[in-house]
């Protein structure tokens, strides 16, 4: 790629250079380009300066890659903390000596390689790695498996808690804002604790977008986490919506069919509690099967989760309602299950209105994944299809490639000194290795002629 140097030696001509950068991006300033931006660290010192910092950051975001030469760890921080500061963005460290620590810590994930440098990297780290290539299965595969389950998690945790807990307020509309309480203070308690307490767990260890293969051969599948796709302010409140709905559909869907009330043959008719556990069982059966609706990965263990819970629930009702009443905390549970269980109402409700609660969802993620399916809905498809998810992906990105070749031809429209397309090594007029000593047993001059490339190798080398 095209090659930016600045190396100065003082503010003003520092200053001036990346000024004149900015005039050869013109309007394309702050957008990616093909362009790599080589800085060392005398002139950063001048870079971050206050009068020029913003100037270097509108550079550097321009630029596809930023290589700093040679520079000290409170630098390393500094460049970090500037990006954060510019992008709002998520920025990772990753560094293998003590002389990182200080950018691992500034980063909000931090990434130790424990080798010869020592442990420190490591110890200061919130990932340790062995190798620098395992990055590519950390970021690609486990990274994005984390960001889509935790988001999914966030909003699923919100969703379950809101559905049941606004029903008290739809409940004190119809008891006189009495401040009667509709469930049993034992199953409110229990919800979050035992009956939708395994499928958070489900989705938040073994749900994944796409599998570990598809996501290495394909690393623009990450591209997902990058543009916040599963979590943004959109996202939170579409689902914070559809558990206000299905709180206002679950409450008063049973409301209207025992608003004639229900008699037992036995004489007893139903209280505030039938009414209460009514609504709370079909609450449980509903978001249990919304985190199945949202799961991608089905698996035994996620198939256990969910309908475990739901079956958890009826054991539960059956031993609180038959053997707790002799202690004096469930005396008004006494023959629950009976009455609860043994009306036709409750079971045609408990087939018809979970489902009508999650109708809306369900022909939202057809609608969606018909007409308008994200790259990870496409992908995966192709993978149950076992089709090549090749082609879906090649088809997702020729637009975003084709828009992007068109920008890199207005980037440099006029030849400019100050960019150079050579190698590297050939650019560079001075560098120094880390791994070498300036008076070692073998001097730098001789390692750096070892590369001259003018020299014709002997036949058989």
């Amino acid at each position: 790629m095209a090659l930016m140097m600045i190396n100065e030696n003082s503010l003003d001509n520092t200053r001036e250079a990346i000024r004149r950068h900015m005039q050869d991006f013109g309007d394309l300033l702050r957008k990616e380009h093909d362009v790599a931006l080589i800085i060392d660290g005398k002139t950063l010192k001048y870079a971050l300066s206050s009068d020029v910092r913003r100037d270097f950051v509108d550079i550097a975001l321009s630029c596809k890659s930023v290589i700093c030469c040679r520079v000290s760890p409170m630098q390393k921080a500094e460049i970090v903390e500037m990006v954060h500061l510019a992008t709002k963005m998520v920025t990772l460290a990753i560094g293998d000596g003590a002389n990182d620590v200080a950018m691992i810590q500034a980063a909000h994930v931090g990434i130790g390689i424990s080798g010869v440098e020592g442990l420190q990297a490591a110890c200061a780290s919130d990932y340790s790695i062995a190798q620098f290539r395992y990055l590519t299965r950390l970021l690609f595969v486990h990274g994005a498996w984390s960001h889509a389950r935790l988001c999914k998690l966030i909003l699923y945790s919100f969703h379950k808690n809101i559905c049941l807990y606004v029903i008290e307020l739809w409940f004190a509309i119809v008891s006189g804002w009495s401040g009667q309480t509709l469930f049993e203070r034992w199953t409110i308690g229990l919800y979050n604790v035992i009956f939708t307490a395994a499928p958070p767990l489900a989705i938040g260890l073994f749900d994944r977008t796409c599998s570990a293969e598809t996501m290495l051969k394909f690393p623009a599948m990450y591209k997902s986490s990058q543009s916040s796709e599963f979590f943004n302010v959109h996202v939170f409140w579409v689902w914070i919506f559809d558990s206000i709905a299905h709180s206002v559909l679950l409450f008063w869907l049973t409301y209207l069919s025992v608003d004639n009330d229900i008699v037992w043959s036995n004489g007893r008719d139903g209280g505030y509690l039938v009414f209460g556990n009514m609504v709370y069982t079909f609450v449980v059966v509903t978001v249990c099967l919304k985190a199945g609706l949202e799961m991608n990965a089905w698996t035994w263990l996620t198939h256990l989760a969910i309908w475990g819970s739901i079956a958890s629930w009826f054991i539960f009702l059956w031993g609180y309602s038959n053997f707790w009443p002799t202690l004096p905390i469930a005396a008004d549970m006494v023959g629950m299950d009976h009455m609860l269980l043994s009306s036709a109402v409750f079971w045609m409700g408990l087939v018809i209105i979970p489902f009508i609660a999650l109708v809306g969802d369900f022909t939202f993620k057809v609608i969606r994944r018909t007409a308008c399916k994200s790259l990870a809905e496409a992908v995966r498809e192709s993978e149950i299809a076992n089709t090549d998810p090749a082609n879906v992906i090649v088809l997702a990105t020729k637009q975003r490639l084709t828009e992007t070749a068109r920008l890199l031809k207005n980037v440099f429209r006029r030849p400019s000194s100050h960019v150079s397309a050579v190698p590297l090594e050939m650019e560079l007029q001075h560098g120094f290795a880390f791994s070498q000593e300036e008076h070692g047993a073998v001097p730098q001059s001789e390692l750096i002629r070892a590369y001259d490339t003018t020299k014709t190798k002997p036949q058989g080398v």
